[in-house]
Protein backbone atom coordinates (compact mmCIF):
# COMPACT_ATOMS: atom_id res chain seq x y z
CA UNK A 1 0.00 0.00 0.00
CA UNK A 2 1.00 3.63 -0.50
CA UNK A 3 0.53 6.19 2.28
CA UNK A 4 0.97 9.97 2.18
CA UNK A 5 1.27 12.19 5.26
CA UNK A 6 0.71 15.95 4.94
CA UNK A 7 2.25 17.93 7.79
CA UNK A 8 3.65 21.43 8.12
CA UNK A 9 6.93 20.18 9.57
CA UNK A 10 9.12 17.11 9.32
CA UNK A 11 11.54 15.68 11.93
CA UNK A 12 14.45 17.81 10.67
CA UNK A 13 12.56 21.10 10.79
CA UNK A 14 14.10 23.39 13.44
CA UNK A 15 10.62 23.78 14.97
CA UNK A 16 9.80 20.08 14.99
CA UNK A 17 8.37 18.65 18.20
CA UNK A 18 6.36 15.77 19.56
CA UNK A 19 3.91 15.79 16.64
CA UNK A 20 6.72 15.05 14.21
CA UNK A 21 8.22 12.38 16.46
CA UNK A 22 4.99 10.39 16.65
CA UNK A 23 4.22 10.94 12.97
CA UNK A 24 7.57 9.43 12.04
CA UNK A 25 6.90 6.53 14.39
CA UNK A 26 3.69 5.62 12.58
CA UNK A 27 5.07 6.03 9.05
CA UNK A 28 8.31 4.17 9.79
CA UNK A 29 6.23 1.29 11.16
CA UNK A 30 4.20 1.19 7.94
CA UNK A 31 7.45 1.02 5.97
CA UNK A 32 8.60 -1.89 8.14
CA UNK A 33 5.36 -3.67 7.19
CA UNK A 34 6.36 -3.40 3.54
CA UNK A 35 4.34 -0.31 2.59
CA UNK A 36 5.50 2.88 0.90
CA UNK A 37 5.21 6.05 3.01
CA UNK A 38 5.70 9.63 1.80
CA UNK A 39 5.62 12.80 3.89
CA UNK A 40 4.98 16.16 2.21
CA UNK A 41 5.99 19.16 4.28
CA UNK A 42 7.14 22.78 4.20
CA UNK A 43 10.53 23.92 3.01
CA UNK A 44 12.94 25.54 5.47
CA UNK A 45 16.40 27.13 5.03
CA UNK A 46 19.08 24.56 4.27
CA UNK A 47 16.64 21.70 3.75
CA UNK A 48 16.94 19.19 0.93
CA UNK A 49 14.08 19.04 -1.54
CA UNK A 50 13.81 15.31 -0.95
CA UNK A 51 15.40 12.73 1.35
CA UNK A 52 14.59 9.58 3.30
CA UNK A 53 14.33 9.28 7.09
CA UNK A 54 13.92 5.78 8.52
CA UNK A 55 12.68 4.63 5.14
CA UNK A 56 10.08 7.39 4.86
CA UNK A 57 10.25 9.58 1.74
CA UNK A 58 10.34 13.25 2.79
CA UNK A 59 9.33 15.83 0.15
CA UNK A 60 9.47 19.54 0.89
CA UNK A 61 7.75 22.26 -1.06
CA UNK A 62 6.30 25.68 -0.37
CA UNK A 63 5.39 27.20 2.95
CA UNK A 64 2.46 28.84 4.69
CA UNK A 65 -0.07 29.80 2.03
CA UNK A 66 1.57 27.87 -0.81
CA UNK A 67 2.34 24.34 0.42
CA UNK A 68 -1.15 23.00 -0.33
CA UNK A 69 -0.74 23.90 -4.00
CA UNK A 70 2.75 22.37 -4.05
CA UNK A 71 1.48 19.18 -2.40
CA UNK A 72 -1.43 18.87 -4.80
CA UNK A 73 0.81 19.30 -7.85
CA UNK A 74 3.38 16.82 -6.52
CA UNK A 75 0.79 14.19 -5.59
CA UNK A 76 -0.82 14.40 -9.04
CA UNK A 77 2.48 13.26 -10.60
CA UNK A 78 2.83 10.22 -8.32
CA UNK A 79 1.40 6.74 -8.47
CA UNK A 80 -1.99 6.74 -6.70
CA UNK A 81 -1.98 6.65 -2.92
CA UNK A 82 -4.19 4.31 -0.93
CA UNK A 83 -4.51 6.66 2.04
CA UNK A 84 -3.72 10.34 2.57
CA UNK A 85 -3.25 11.51 6.15
CA UNK A 86 -4.20 15.19 6.42
CA UNK A 87 -2.55 16.43 9.61
CA UNK A 88 -4.17 19.49 11.20
CA UNK A 89 -2.19 22.15 13.06
CA UNK A 90 -4.82 24.86 13.24
CA UNK A 91 -5.04 24.92 9.44
CA UNK A 92 -5.46 21.66 7.46
CA UNK A 93 -4.46 20.70 3.91
CA UNK A 94 -8.04 20.25 2.58
CA UNK A 95 -6.88 16.93 1.09
CA UNK A 96 -10.33 15.27 1.01
CA UNK A 97 -11.25 17.65 -1.81
CA UNK A 98 -8.21 17.03 -4.00
CA UNK A 99 -6.42 13.79 -3.09
CA UNK A 100 -8.81 11.49 -4.98
CA UNK A 101 -8.46 8.60 -2.55
CA UNK A 102 -9.23 7.54 1.01
CA UNK A 103 -8.35 10.26 3.51
CA UNK A 104 -8.20 10.63 7.29
CA UNK A 105 -7.63 13.74 9.36
CA UNK A 106 -4.90 13.47 12.01
CA UNK A 107 -5.06 16.01 14.83
CA UNK A 108 -3.01 16.25 18.01
CA UNK A 109 -4.98 18.98 19.75
CA UNK A 110 -7.68 21.54 19.07
CA UNK A 111 -5.78 24.80 19.41
CA UNK A 112 -8.66 26.88 20.76
CA UNK A 113 -7.14 29.36 23.26
CA UNK A 114 -3.62 28.75 21.89
CA UNK A 115 -4.55 31.11 19.05
CA UNK A 116 -4.55 33.89 21.68
CA UNK A 117 -0.92 33.14 22.58
CA UNK A 118 0.50 33.55 19.09
CA UNK A 119 -1.86 36.12 17.55
CA UNK A 120 -3.40 39.41 18.61
CA UNK A 121 -6.93 40.58 17.87
CA UNK A 122 -8.50 40.20 15.36
CA UNK A 123 -6.31 37.36 14.04
CA UNK A 124 -6.76 35.26 17.17
CA UNK A 125 -10.55 35.44 16.81
CA UNK A 126 -10.30 34.70 13.10
CA UNK A 127 -8.04 31.72 13.83
CA UNK A 128 -10.38 30.22 16.42
CA UNK A 129 -13.41 30.72 14.18
CA UNK A 130 -11.61 29.24 11.17
CA UNK A 131 -10.57 26.18 13.19
CA UNK A 132 -14.11 25.50 14.33
CA UNK A 133 -15.50 26.07 10.85
CA UNK A 134 -12.88 23.71 9.41
CA UNK A 135 -13.91 20.94 11.80
CA UNK A 136 -17.51 21.36 10.65
CA UNK A 137 -16.33 21.22 7.02
CA UNK A 138 -14.48 17.97 7.81
CA UNK A 139 -17.41 16.57 9.80
CA UNK A 140 -17.78 13.51 7.52
CA UNK A 141 -14.02 12.81 7.35
CA UNK A 142 -12.69 10.16 9.79
CA UNK A 143 -10.50 11.77 12.44
CA UNK A 144 -7.64 10.20 14.36
CA UNK A 145 -6.26 11.58 17.62
CA UNK A 146 -4.58 10.36 20.81
CA UNK A 147 -6.67 12.12 23.41
CA UNK A 148 -10.23 11.69 24.69
CA UNK A 149 -10.38 15.43 25.41
CA UNK A 150 -9.68 16.16 21.76
CA UNK A 151 -12.34 13.65 20.68
CA UNK A 152 -14.89 15.38 22.93
CA UNK A 153 -14.09 18.80 21.45
CA UNK A 154 -14.22 17.51 17.88
CA UNK A 155 -17.62 15.95 18.50
CA UNK A 156 -18.79 19.29 19.92
CA UNK A 157 -17.62 20.91 16.67
CA UNK A 158 -19.71 18.51 14.58
CA UNK A 159 -17.16 15.83 13.66
CA UNK A 160 -18.92 12.48 13.55
CA UNK A 161 -16.18 9.84 13.48
CA UNK A 162 -13.16 10.18 15.80
CA UNK A 163 -10.85 7.25 16.62
CA UNK A 164 -8.48 7.49 19.58
CA UNK A 165 -5.11 5.80 19.04
CA UNK A 166 -2.62 6.41 21.87
CA UNK A 167 0.84 7.75 21.12
CA UNK A 168 3.85 5.60 21.81
CA UNK A 169 7.34 6.38 23.03
CA UNK A 170 10.71 4.91 22.11
CA UNK A 171 11.85 5.20 25.71
CA UNK A 172 12.07 1.77 27.30
CA UNK A 173 11.10 1.65 30.95
CA UNK A 174 13.90 0.87 33.36
CA UNK A 175 14.27 -2.90 33.80
CA UNK A 176 14.04 -2.33 37.54
CA UNK A 177 12.83 0.71 39.43
CA UNK A 178 15.75 2.20 41.33
CA UNK A 179 15.43 3.91 44.69
CA UNK A 180 14.83 7.66 44.84
CA UNK A 181 13.79 9.22 48.12
CA UNK A 182 11.81 12.45 48.13
CA UNK A 183 14.17 14.64 50.11
CA UNK A 184 15.10 18.29 49.55
CA UNK A 185 16.53 19.78 47.55
CA UNK A 186 13.87 18.61 45.11
CA UNK A 187 15.15 18.08 41.60
CA UNK A 188 12.54 19.39 39.15
CA UNK A 189 12.75 19.23 35.36
CA UNK A 190 10.90 20.73 32.40
CA UNK A 191 11.36 19.16 28.95
CA UNK A 192 9.78 21.25 26.23
CA UNK A 193 10.17 23.35 23.16
CA UNK A 194 10.56 26.84 24.59
CA UNK A 195 7.50 28.36 22.94
CA UNK A 196 4.84 30.70 24.41
CA UNK A 197 2.10 28.07 24.61
CA UNK A 198 4.31 25.77 26.72
CA UNK A 199 4.34 28.36 29.54
CA UNK A 200 7.73 27.29 30.90
CA UNK A 201 7.81 30.61 32.76
CA UNK A 202 5.12 29.12 35.02
CA UNK A 203 7.55 26.38 36.02
CA UNK A 204 10.13 29.04 36.88
CA UNK A 205 7.63 30.95 38.99
CA UNK A 206 6.50 27.71 40.66
CA UNK A 207 10.10 27.09 41.69
CA UNK A 208 10.25 30.60 43.09
CA UNK A 209 7.05 29.95 45.10
CA UNK A 210 8.50 26.70 46.45
CA UNK A 211 11.67 28.43 47.58
CA UNK A 212 9.64 31.20 49.22
CA UNK A 213 7.73 28.55 51.19
CA UNK A 214 10.98 27.14 52.54
CA UNK A 215 11.25 24.08 50.26
CA UNK A 216 14.69 23.75 48.73
CA UNK A 217 14.54 22.85 45.04
CA UNK A 218 16.28 23.20 41.70
CA UNK A 219 14.91 23.25 38.14
CA UNK A 220 16.49 21.92 34.97
CA UNK A 221 15.03 23.30 31.72
CA UNK A 222 15.67 21.03 28.74
CA UNK A 223 14.98 22.34 25.27
CA UNK A 224 15.36 25.41 23.12
CA UNK A 225 13.05 27.81 21.32
CA UNK A 226 12.11 31.37 20.54
CA UNK A 227 11.36 32.49 24.10
CA UNK A 228 14.56 31.22 25.71
CA UNK A 229 15.94 34.79 26.11
CA UNK A 230 12.80 35.85 28.01
CA UNK A 231 13.03 32.80 30.27
CA UNK A 232 16.66 33.53 31.06
CA UNK A 233 15.74 37.15 31.77
CA UNK A 234 12.98 36.06 34.18
CA UNK A 235 15.45 33.76 35.91
CA UNK A 236 17.80 36.69 36.46
CA UNK A 237 15.01 38.98 37.65
CA UNK A 238 13.96 36.43 40.27
CA UNK A 239 17.54 35.78 41.32
CA UNK A 240 17.34 32.09 40.49
CA UNK A 241 20.55 31.69 38.48
CA UNK A 242 21.93 29.19 41.02
CA UNK A 243 18.73 27.13 41.17
CA UNK A 244 17.91 26.94 37.42
CA UNK A 245 19.97 25.27 34.71
CA UNK A 246 19.28 25.68 30.99
CA UNK A 247 20.67 22.63 29.25
CA UNK A 248 19.55 23.32 25.69
CA UNK A 249 18.49 20.27 23.65
CA UNK A 250 19.76 16.88 24.83
CA UNK A 251 20.11 13.63 22.94
CA UNK A 252 17.86 10.77 24.02
CA UNK A 253 20.38 9.15 26.38
CA UNK A 254 21.15 12.46 28.07
CA UNK A 255 17.47 13.31 28.34
CA UNK A 256 16.67 9.93 29.87
CA UNK A 257 19.45 10.39 32.42
CA UNK A 258 18.17 13.86 33.34
CA UNK A 259 14.62 12.54 33.75
CA UNK A 260 15.81 9.58 35.81
CA UNK A 261 17.63 11.70 38.36
CA UNK A 262 14.74 14.17 38.75
CA UNK A 263 12.01 13.93 41.38
CA UNK A 264 9.27 15.46 39.20
CA UNK A 265 8.67 16.51 35.62
CA UNK A 266 6.75 19.80 35.51
CA UNK A 267 4.40 20.34 32.56
CA UNK A 268 2.67 23.72 32.35
CA UNK A 269 1.53 23.76 28.72
CA UNK A 270 -1.71 25.50 27.74
CA UNK A 271 -2.94 22.18 26.33
CA UNK A 272 -1.38 19.10 24.77
CA UNK A 273 -2.34 16.40 22.34
CA UNK A 274 -1.14 13.97 25.01
CA UNK A 275 2.20 14.78 26.64
CA UNK A 276 4.89 12.40 25.39
CA UNK A 277 7.50 13.61 27.85
CA UNK A 278 5.20 12.66 30.73
CA UNK A 279 5.36 9.01 29.66
CA UNK A 280 9.10 9.27 28.97
CA UNK A 281 9.63 10.58 32.50
CA UNK A 282 7.39 7.84 33.92
CA UNK A 283 9.49 5.21 32.14
CA UNK A 284 12.48 6.56 34.07
CA UNK A 285 10.62 6.27 37.37
CA UNK A 286 9.77 9.97 37.57
CA UNK A 287 6.16 11.15 38.16
CA UNK A 288 4.84 14.42 36.77
CA UNK A 289 3.08 17.43 38.20
CA UNK A 290 0.97 18.95 35.44
CA UNK A 291 -1.65 21.58 34.77
CA UNK A 292 -5.35 20.55 34.55
CA UNK A 293 -5.55 20.90 30.76
CA UNK A 294 -6.56 18.72 27.82
CA UNK A 295 -4.08 15.96 27.16
CA UNK A 296 -2.12 16.27 30.39
CA UNK A 297 -5.05 15.11 32.52
CA UNK A 298 -4.90 11.85 30.56
CA UNK A 299 -1.16 11.28 30.38
CA UNK A 300 -0.96 11.90 34.16
CA UNK A 301 -3.50 10.15 36.36
CA UNK A 302 -4.07 12.34 39.40
CA UNK A 303 -2.74 10.81 42.63
CA UNK A 304 -2.01 7.58 40.76
CA UNK A 305 0.94 8.33 38.48
CA UNK A 306 1.53 11.93 39.53
CA UNK A 307 -0.37 15.05 40.39
CA UNK A 308 -2.66 17.42 38.49
CA UNK A 309 -2.69 20.89 40.01
CA UNK A 310 -6.02 22.41 40.98
CA UNK A 311 -5.48 25.59 38.95
CA UNK A 312 -3.36 26.71 36.01
CA UNK A 313 -1.09 28.87 38.14
CA UNK A 314 2.49 28.61 39.43
CA UNK A 315 1.18 28.87 43.00
CA UNK A 316 -1.16 25.92 42.49
CA UNK A 317 1.65 23.92 40.90
CA UNK A 318 3.92 24.68 43.86
CA UNK A 319 1.14 23.68 46.28
CA UNK A 320 0.83 20.31 44.53
CA UNK A 321 4.56 19.73 44.85
CA UNK A 322 4.34 20.69 48.50
CA UNK A 323 1.59 18.09 48.96
CA UNK A 324 3.92 15.44 47.56
CA UNK A 325 6.72 16.47 49.91
CA UNK A 326 4.38 15.89 52.83
CA UNK A 327 3.48 12.41 51.53
CA UNK A 328 6.77 10.67 50.72
CA UNK A 329 5.18 7.22 50.97
CA UNK A 330 2.60 8.16 48.32
CA UNK A 331 5.39 9.46 46.11
CA UNK A 332 6.87 5.97 45.95
CA UNK A 333 3.46 4.55 45.00
CA UNK A 334 3.10 7.13 42.22
CA UNK A 335 6.58 6.24 40.97
CA UNK A 336 5.78 2.55 40.77
CA UNK A 337 2.43 3.14 39.08
CA UNK A 338 3.89 5.58 36.56
CA UNK A 339 6.75 3.23 35.72
CA UNK A 340 4.41 0.27 35.22
CA UNK A 341 1.96 2.28 33.10
CA UNK A 342 4.75 3.66 30.87
CA UNK A 343 5.50 0.12 29.70
CA UNK A 344 2.06 -0.05 28.06
CA UNK A 345 2.83 2.98 25.87
CA UNK A 346 5.99 1.69 24.20
CA UNK A 347 5.84 1.70 20.41
CA UNK A 348 6.09 -2.11 20.36
CA UNK A 349 2.63 -2.24 21.95
CA UNK A 350 1.03 0.82 20.37
CA UNK A 351 2.09 0.52 16.73
CA UNK A 352 0.50 -2.82 15.70
CA UNK A 353 -3.05 -1.62 16.46
CA UNK A 354 -2.41 1.78 14.88
CA UNK A 355 -1.01 0.23 11.69
CA UNK A 356 -3.93 -2.20 11.52
CA UNK A 357 -6.31 0.77 11.65
CA UNK A 358 -4.40 2.72 8.98
CA UNK A 359 -4.29 -0.29 6.68
CA UNK A 360 -8.03 -0.79 7.12
CA UNK A 361 -8.66 2.84 6.24
CA UNK A 362 -6.45 2.48 3.16
CA UNK A 363 -8.65 -0.43 2.06
CA UNK A 364 -11.77 1.59 2.81
CA UNK A 365 -12.80 -0.72 5.63
CA UNK A 366 -14.36 0.35 8.89
CA UNK A 367 -12.15 -0.95 11.67
CA UNK A 368 -12.21 -0.30 15.42
CA UNK A 369 -8.82 -0.89 17.10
Amino acid sequence: MRFLMLNWRDPKNPRAGGAERVSLGYLAALVERGHHASWFTHEFPGALREEHIQGVQIIRGGGVGSSILHARRWAARQAPFDLVIDQHHGIPWFAPWWCGTHCVAFIHEVLGPIWNVFYKWPWNVIGRSQERWTHWLYRRVPFWTACESTRTTLHAHGVRNVTVLPYGVHTRALPELDSKSLQPPLRLISVSRLAPNKRVHHAIRALNALLASGTAATLKIVGTGEIEPQLRQLTRELGLEKQITFTGPLDEAEKDAALRESHFLLHTSQREGWGLNVIEANAMGTPSVVYPVAGLIESTLHRQTGLVSELESPESLAASIGEAVRSPELYQTWRRNAWARAKTFHWDIVLPKACDWLEARARGDAFTP
